[in-house]
């Protein structure tokens, strides 16, 4: 389908067709209007434009081979390449191609660098220097959508797309200025590696499958249970997180809203978010909660999904300014706890992988569920209530599995450390032979001492 001669988007939903509903996604999909699309297909664009460039197992091996640097200025150069090829797209299908896969897999080759790079940086205060870190993206949701509406009134959507090309270029300044880690410090280096075999191998399949089994750390998510029970949560409530960032600013314009107080909600959320992060980054770094954080994060998603419940409620512009308000304050523990929790679950040298695994289980959920909500916006006749329903449902449902597994492994190692002292208890005595010498030094007396534990 070729995008129609007007560069400026239709204002609302058609029933016949839809236009892509993405006003903070990488490239300004919402600039393009396509028409009679279901609404399940335009909505995989915005999909598109991140997970599958979370390719985890290749930055492993990047950062492992080049270092974090190279890794992140090779991701801005992909980006860059990808929106200045997306300006010549007469297709959809090209459109995925370029500002989908190429300019994702760019961003995620920098992005996964850098959450990776920050873990060796920091130390002690890890929870404020991620919540700082992800400041960025706060101001990058409050500025996108009012850059975004600026550059396609003025340039229209094929300038809008160079422009992003050259804001994402400066990826590689940000990759040049990095301190580089040093090789010993490198999660896939030589600590990591597993001592080479005495036997031959026994073929190419076999290297392979040590191969993907070293950068997927399937060895990880099989013997850690907190990493399996975090991961699992948070690729369930991923489906449902991302909806209201694509698909409140449509449903505001369906309701009568103007289009620019509509952009407004999501820049609302952005600024909220510069200050909110960094309280709840310095809030998770106290000693007070360092044990405790998996179940802020836990509460800060179910939190997140009970607010998404407003939309179905009302449709008023100042409500929605409330609801995003409130959003913002769930959204600032999600992403300041985000990698934080998976830090302190996983040990950094198995770091670089674990992340690796952890944002490609995470991508698929990003992938299917902007095309899921364009489903059911199709046979619902375009009721965006079934959108924040079934965002509500997959947070609150993702909140509740982490928060109690987490409950029950606490639990249960509580159990095992009470039966290894009741076994030191069953013995019945410790018998202790002390030598003790004389006054005058000339003689020594030899004790037996019974000494009962009833207690630790």
């Amino acid at each position: 389908m070729v995008p129609s001669i007007k560069e400026r988007p239709l204002p609302c939903w058609d029933r016949g067709g839809a236009r892509v509903p993405s006003p903070i996604s990488f490239c300004p999909a919402e600039s393009l209007e396509w028409t009679c699309l279901p609404g399940s297909r335009v909505a995989l664009g915005p999909g598109l434009a991140c997970p599958l460039g979370n390719t985890g197992p290749l930055c492993s091996i990047l950062v492992g081979c080049f270092g974090c640097r190279v890794t992140v200025m090779l991701g801005g150069l992909l980006a860059c390449l990808g929106m200045v090829a997306s300006s010549f797209c007469r297709t959809l299908g090209q459109l995925y191609l370029t500002a989908g896969f190429i300019t994702g897999l760019g961003m995620s080759f920098s992005f996964q660098s850098s959450i990776t790079v920050l873990g060796f940086y920091f130390t002690h205060r890890r929870a404020l220097a991620n919540a700082l870190a992800s400041m960025g993206v706060s101001l990058g949701i409050t500025l996108w959508p009012l850059l975004s509406r600026y550059l396609l009134e003025e340039l229209g959507w094929r300038g809008t797309f160079l422009v992003f090309g050259g804001v994402f270029l400066h990826c590689c300044v940000s990759g040049a200025i990095m301190r580089p880690v040093a090789t010993s410090m490198a999660p896939e280096t030589r600590k990591g590696l597993p001592p080479p075999s005495k036997t031959p191998a026994p073929g190419c399949p076999a290297a392979c499958s040590r191969a993907i089994q070293r950068h997927l750390a399937f060895d990880i998510l099989r013997h850690n249970t907190g990493y399996r029970v975090y991961t699992l949560g948070v690729v369930w409530m991923i489906v449902g997180f991302p909806l209201p960032h694509i698909f409140l600013v449509p449903y505001a314009i369906r309701h009568g809203v103007d289009e620019h107080r509509a952009a407004l909600l999501i820049s609302i959320i952005g600024f909220s978010n510069i200050f909110l992060r960094p309280m709840a980054g310095l809030m998770a770094g106290r000693r007070d909660f360092a044990g405790h954080r998996k179940y802020l994060f836990s509460l800060a998603a179910l939190l997140n999904g009970l607010t998404n419940l407003v939309c179905t409620v009302s449709a008023d512009f100042r409500v929605l300014v409330g609801y995003c308000l409130v959003y913002s304050v769930s959204m600032s523990g999600i992403g300041a706890l985000l990698f934080q929790v998976l830090m302190d679950i996983v040990p950094m040298d198995q770091f670089s992988r674990a992340l690796g695994l952890f944002t490609v289980l995470e991508s698929i959920s990003i992938l299917i569920a902007p095309p899921l909500a364009g489903f059911f916006l199709d046979i619902s006749d375009n009721n965006f209530s079934y959108v924040f329903y079934m965002s509500s449902f997959f947070l609150i449902s993702g909140a509740l599995f982490m928060g109690g597994s987490f409950c029950a492994l606490r639990k249960k190692e509580r159990q095992g450390r009470q039966a290894e002292g009741e076994g030191a208890i069953t013995e019945a005595a410790l018998e202790q032979t002390l030598t003790v010498e004389g006054t005058d030094g000339s003689k020594k007396q030899v004790y037996t001492e019974i000494m009962y534990v009833t207690s630790l």
